[in-house]
């Protein structure tokens, strides 16, 4: 069963989230911003790391830095699901994540494409961010 790490400080998406993940058979872990989705990585690194992109202490782009400059965790899939984004926006350019969605979000668009990073599996990520082998966005 694969584990994915739910990061959103909205309660109420964040409980969908995990609700939805959990009723598509994964295990979800849950952190209510930045900081604490690294200090939960590291206690037990998920398959996959969900998370928003607009939240308090590291938002979404800051946690993947953070992620990324980690040996131990620098290999994790991370996707952005976001309210706040416009077509090529320019924070994206180098931000090492496997995909980017827009809320509100088709449920089971969303759950597929999570699953796709999941049978990716951990992988390098590089300096330009469509050279993910498993783009899932």
């Amino acid at each position: 069963m694969a584990t994915i790490l739910v990061v959103e400080d909205t309660d109420d998406v964040r409980m969908a989230l995990h609700r939805l993940f959990s009723r598509a058979g994964f295990t979800v872990m849950e952190a209510e911003d930045g900081r604490a989705a690294l200090e939960r990585a590291h206690r037990q690194p998920p398959d996959v790391i969900l998370t928003d992109l607009n939240m308090p202490h590291l938002d979404g782009l800051q946690l993947c830095q953070a992620i990324r400059e980690d040996e131990g965790l620098s290999d994790i899939p991370v996707a952005i699901l976001t309210g706040g984004v416009q077509p090529g926006d320019p924070r994206f350019a180098h931000s090492h994540v496997c995909g980017v969605w827009l809320k509100p979000f088709n449920n089971a668009e969303l759950v597929a494409a999570v699953q796709r990073l999941v049978q990716g599996g951990r992988h390098r990520h590089f300096d330009d961010p469509s050279s993910c082998p498993y783009r899932a966005a």
